[in-house]
């Protein structure tokens, strides 16, 4: 292999001046060049105005998504500057767009706390658009000035329809800033629309509407006051805005307690608690003197401390932090801080009364607090350090400790508080995460000891379970199955091969009202948990559940309907995994066995039905064809009536069985509706009942 040159010297290396070096290494500013760095773009523009709204100056945002590609946002604020900064000799308006690290939020004279921090956002997006245009309303003039991949200049519409394809003449001595119109007196504000360049982005790379409005409604939340208008004119197929321009306003007054009103899904333990504090610490940091050179100064900072919070009675945890109005999904140091204080106060607290709250001396782990956790965590600071310019993860160390100590002053508090309803909520709280822990060590237990029965092996499962003898996951079933009597008759009806059986008694508790504790107490949950074998709720390990296929068998009736609704609501709020990975199924009974009449020494032929309906039908199917069927006809009222040979041909043996399978594509709304019609809240449910009383006939009840 031939030695290359060696020579590495000063003039091999590249200097990237301006927005070059943006065009060269996009990746570094927005994260990467797909549709996730193309919404990146975009909320640095929205961020922008939203820091205005922040400090106080306008409370409307429009965002606009063209059919042309290009998106627009028009805010309400004070407006760029327009007038000429001293240093550069250029408009306020031109130096934002094409200087990195310019903007009003070096000095903190402008912008006490703001999103955009670092002073590269609307440059970057500047630099990587094939387009912009920006206008500027300030002093009853409107100002603009347009730019070509970071590059002033004028573009040459055709039509009055602007683009980025139109003809450009870029400044080449001295730029101007264009005045375009005049507006009333005291109307400000600034409106910036660009197109991305094609040349760095991905062919795929799009606006999500969905991100843009989670985005809109998150930010609302966060700024209270603040209205946020999004508007879709692409009318892009699979959109709310397909068949025309669609338009959601986003406006909340209630601050981030509403938004964990509307982040939490599941029945409330807690109400929505609100914490709420300030630190200050010091920093040394680079600060612009007065001829313009970095200096080394120690500044004083102080931090805001706003958490809003409640506990569920579900086990998922929802986390959302902020830095002033900028989310930061990957946490930093204010997170970090908050649950170490979260984990030490509930410690102190539970060892503190462990012998009430039967505790033992296991200790709670961070896992076991933030079961059924919906919390909301901002703080407020001037230049926090973060890492990255995508901005995901806060590194200022000092608040850390500010939020931490905001948590455990609050919380104390409340754990201390001798108002009727936070001794209530309170103890229910510590019940819970007591109760947590203990779910977590029977859980671990349990999967250390729990090994699969055979020949040679004792089994430590309830004695009522009539297990298989298959140890083929993908191939065994559990039967779950209504009374005693169900179980004989289903005993002699299945393969004991690979179906296994496990009776109930009657309705199980509903565990969607019920605590942890009381679940795990109840001998029918219990016994399922066990015999399922994968543990509960967030320690659920599905490659360790038992069986492949779980069906819940219950009669044909409303009781076994509402049996159903109970064991379904079990498995989605305990073992969800099961549900999403498609196992789960429910057993469909026939309601009707036909005896059909053969002519001569034919044998009578059997014809089930599983519906009012269907009867109807097979019964005038057979009159048209002139048979006759034998009165009465059998309506089974439970599985307990059917012979072996009939529970195997119509519900068990798999050649002939129909089943459904329980699916939850819609968590969310899964969620809504386990808690409608099993929650703790009676009056929505007794709504949901009336109105859909009209529709109900009396002739299916017991169907």
């Amino acid at each position: 292999m031939a030695r290359q040159n060696s020579d590495y010297t000063a003039r091999h290396l590249s200097v990237l001046e301006g927005l070059e070096a943006v065009r060269k290494r996009p990746g570094m500013y927005i994260g990467s060049t797909d549709s996730r760095g193309l919404m990146h773009c975009l909320w640095e523009i929205i961020d922008n105005s939203v820091d205005e709204a922040l400090a106080g100056f306008g409370q409307n945002i429009l965002v606009v998504l063209h059919p042309d590609n290009s998106v627009e946002v028009h805010d309400d604020g004070r407006g760029i500057p327009v007038d000429i900064e001293p240093k550069t000799g250029l408009s306020g308006l031109e130096v934002v767009l094409t200087k990195l690290h310019a903007g009003g939020k070096f000095g903190g004279s402008s912008y006490a706390a703001s999103g955009g921090l670092h002073g590269v956002g609307a440059s970057v997006v500047n630099a990587l658009s094939a387009r912009m245009d920006a206008q500027v309303d300030r002093g009853g003039k409107t100002y603009q000035m347009s730019f070509r991949r970071g590059e002033p200049g004028h573009f040459k519409d055709v039509g009055g329809r602007p683009g980025p394809d139109a003809a450009f003449e870029p400044f080449v001595s001295t730029s101007s800033l264009d005045v375009v119109g005049s507006t009333k007196r005291g109307v400000t504000g600034t409106r910036i629309r660009y197109w991305a360049d094609r040349q760095i982005f991905t062919p795929d790379a799009a606006f999500s509407y969905p991100d843009l409005v989670a985005r809109a409604r998150q930010t609302s939340f966060l700024v209270p006051g603040l209205r946020l208008t999004i508007r879709d004119e692409r009318r892009l197929a699979g959109t709310p805005g397909e068949s025309g321009p669609h338009v959601e306003v986003f406006h909340h007054d209630g601050g981030i307690s509403e938004f964990v009103d509307f982040l939490a899904a599941d029945g409330p333990v807690t109400d929505i608690w609100r914490l709420q504090g300030h630190g200050a610490f010091k920093e040394t940091v680079p600060v612009l003197d007065d001829r313009g050179h970095l200096k080394s100064t120690e500044v004083q900072r102080d931090c805001e401390v706003d958490i809003a919070l409640r506990w569920g009675i579900g086990y998922d945890t929802t986390m959302r932090s902020f830095v002033n109005i900028i989310a930061t999904p990957k946490g930093g140091r204010h997170q970090e801080g908050f649950e170490a204080s979260l984990l030490k106060t509930f410690r102190k607290t539970v060892e503190a009364n462990a012998r009430k709250l039967k505790a033992g001396n296991d200790k709670i782990e961070k896992d076991d607090v933030l079961a059924g956790l919906t919390a909301v965590l901002t703080v407020r600071l001037a230049e926090p350090q973060f890492e990255g310019q995508t901005k995901e993860v806060l590194g200022t160390p000092a608040v850390r400790a500010i939020v931490a100590g905001v948590v455990e002053k609050e919380l104390k508090a409340k754990f201390a508080s001798t108002a009727r309803a936070d001794k209530t909520q309170t103890a229910q709280l510590l019940e819970k995460v007591v109760s947590e822990m203990k779910s977590r060590i029977s859980a671990r237990v349990h999967k250390e000891t729990q090994r699969r029965k055979n020949a040679l092996e004792t089994s430590s499962l309830p004695a009522k379970l009539a297990d298989c003898r298959s140890d083929d996951v993908a191939r065994s079933e559990l039967f779950i199955v209504e009374g005693d009597s169900a179980l004989g008759t289903a005993k002699l009806a299945r393969s004991s091969d690979f179906q296994a059986l496990l009776p109930i008694r009657g309705k199980i508790l509903n565990v969607q009202k019920a605590s942890v504790g009381d679940m795990l107490a109840n001998a029918e949950c219990a016994a399922i948990i066990q015999v399922v074998g994968a543990g509960s709720g967030r320690t659920f390990d599905l490659p360790a559940a038992r069986y492949g296929k779980i069906v819940l068998m219950t009669d044909a009736d409303v009781d076994g309907a509402h049996i159903r609704t109970l064991l379904l609501t079990l498995f989605f709020r305990y073992m969800r995994p099961m549900i999403d990975a498609g196992r789960i199924y429910a057993a469909v009974p026939p309601l009707h066995r036909v005896e059909v009449v053969n002519a001569g020494a034919k044998a009578n032929e059997m014809v089930y039905t599983y519906s009012e309906a269907e009867l109807h039908a097979l019964l005038a199917k057979l009159e048209k064809q002139g048979k006759r069927y034998k009165e009465p006809i059998q309506r089974y009222k439970g599985l307990g009536e059917m012979d072996a040979d009939q529970l195997a041909e119509t519900t068990m043996d798999p050649r002939h069985r129909m089943l459904r399978r329980v699916t939850a594509a819609n968590a969310e709304a899964a969620e809504r509706t386990f808690e409608l019609l099993m929650g703790q809240d009676v009056a929505p449910r007794k709504e949901f009942i009336v109105a859909g009383s009209a529709q109900l006939d009396r002739d299916r009840i017991d169907a």
